[in-house]
């Protein structure tokens, strides 16, 4: 194993030298938190996928496989159709609205007033991605060096937290690029293939499997739409995602280059569900399909490619977790702190601010390592996340962006009474049950609707300028400088 650890070893090394580099380069507000509006299409696109196809993507992926076979895909396959559906439809407007948070755009939209209570759902969301994603260090760091839970999750948790604090999103930005391109030739060019022949072949594995694992719809309907639901409409209003719609240097950039990461995603979800698939020939028998990634790892490749896919799986979970947590401070700070306190808008370029965020960082770091320790199920932390975040924010964000009767008072009513009837079901229903969010998500949209006609129309100034900074024609608000490289 000394050639594999001194894989993991250079690249947890190159992963902090990163975030050295990038701190040089963050000197403002917009440096530091969306990397200076600046990302071309290459950089955008590496850093998208990257961050939405963390660890339950990659070790959850397979472990579907294993446990469904090819339509184990599905979840991902979600993630990867809201990406394309938000690249396609809504993030070039997104993206020319130059703000930083989404609390921020429901703002602009119904005129103030929508953003602290909207902004404590969306940390709430963002904190436990960040969690689920850093608990996952135990299982990674466990395979490759026998490690203690607790200190595995402090280990990669530091990792993530330093080079983050260091350069905020352009660090993040350039370990998301290293970790886009180890994942790609770690989980598809090696992996994959090498699954597959050691399972035999696709002949070999049909004939040694039920025919459901290679249905396409074999793991139900009713999972599949609550993939849907959760997934496909999570990646179209969550923080972390529009945070990276914001580093896009142009709206067609966003657009396109989201939609090349969006189609990345679904070869990515076809990929873990045959990685997965080949694992149940090989190890008929795991105690849990969560097993089935390393499993095979450990087991079938050779030494030095070992190492590399173990750095993939790393690099799955580090692009999710930093992206989480800078979203997360991003939203304590912006949409929280700030407005509690009173404090009057400052211009984006205002360099003391940048001391302040990378604060926030390392604070809300510390608290992402110190609960992801006392958590331990992941897929209930998630689940908790998700439905928090579709419940409560999914209705106020697409009405404002799709319908003009829409009020500052329904957009509320929506977010409250949706993230209480979510938190309610799930004590009733139980965390994993698939009603909370259907009747969340329906009793949010009832809300929106009737106090939103039942209440005097948003101001036509608010609106007028809403509409001005959606088409990118406000050079006093939009007035961030965009240059020419990247």
């Amino acid at each position: 194993m000394a050639v594999d650890y001194t894989v993991i070893v250079v690249y947890l090394a190159g992963m902090l030298a990163m975030g050295w580099w990038g701190m040089r380069r963050a000197k403002s507000k917009s440096d530091f938190l969306v990397a200076g509006r600046r990302l071309g299409p290459a950089m955008y696109s590496g850093t998208m996928a990257a961050i939405v196809l963390g660890g339950a993507s990659t070790i959850g992926g397979v472990g579907l496989g294993y446990q469904y076979g090819l339509s184990g895909a599905w979840m991902v396959f979600t993630i990867g159709l809201g990406l394309l559906a938000l690249s396609v439809f809504f993030s070039a407007r997104i993206a020319r609205l130059k703000v930083y948070t989404v609390s921020e755009m429901l703002d602009l939209r119904y005129g103030g007033r929508a953003g602290v209570i909207s902004g404590v759902v969306m940390w709430a969301y963002t904190l436990m991605l960040a969690v689920t994603s850093t608990i996952a260090y135990a299982t990674i760091f466990d395979v490759l060096f026998d490690m203690n839970r607790t200190v595995a999750i402090i280990l990669g948790g530091s990792i993530v937290v330093a080079y983050s604090t260091l350069g905020g999103m352009w660090s993040i930005t350039l370990t998301d690029m290293v970790q886009f391109v180890v994942k790609t030739i770690g989980v598809l060019l090696l992996l994959l293939p090498i699954a597959v022949v050691k399972a035999g072949g696709f002949s070999e594995m049909k004939a040694k499997l039920p025919t459901s694992y290679f249905d396409p719809l074999g793991i139900g309907g009713e999972t599949i739409f609550t993939y849907v639901l959760i997934y496909t409409f999570g990646m179209l209003i969550g923080q972390d995602i529009w945070q990276r719609v914001f580093t896009a240097r142009s709206d067609k950039t966003a657009k396109w280059g989201g939609t090349v990461a969006g189609t990345y995603c679904l070869a990515y979800a076809l990929a873990g569900a045959v990685i997965g698939t080949a694992a149940k020939v090989l190890y008929p028998k795991l105690g849990s399909p969560d097993d089935a990634f390393a499993t095979i790892v450990k087991d079938e490749l050779p030494v030095g490619v070992r190492g590399l896919v173990l750095a993939a799986a790393l690099a799955a979970v580090m692009s999710t977790s930093s992206g989480a947590l800078i979203a997360c401070a991003t939203v304590a700070n912006n949409d929280i702190w700030s407005r509690l306190r009173g404090m009057t808008k400052r211009s984006s370029e205002d360099h003391d601010e940048v001391g302040g965020n990378r604060l926030f960082i390392l604070i809300m770091g510390v608290a992402v390592i110190g609960t992801a320790i006392a958590l331990n199920n992941v897929v209930e932390a998630l689940t908790v996340a998700y439905n928090l975040l579709v419940g409560g924010l999914l209705v106020p964000i697409l009405g404002g962006l799709l319908w003009k009767r829409g009020t500052v008072q329904g957009a509320l009513a929506s977010v409250i009474v949706g993230g209480l009837a979510v938190i309610g079901l799930m004590a009733g229903y139980g965390i994993l049950a698939n009603e909370p969010v259907y009747y969340g998500l329906l009793a949010s949209l009832a809300a929106y609707v009737v106090v939103s006609l039942a209440t005097r129309p948003t101001d036509e100034t608010v609106l007028a300028t809403w509409r001005e900074r959606l088409a990118g024609r406000n050079p006093e608000l939009a007035s961030e400088p965009v240059p020419a490289h990247q």
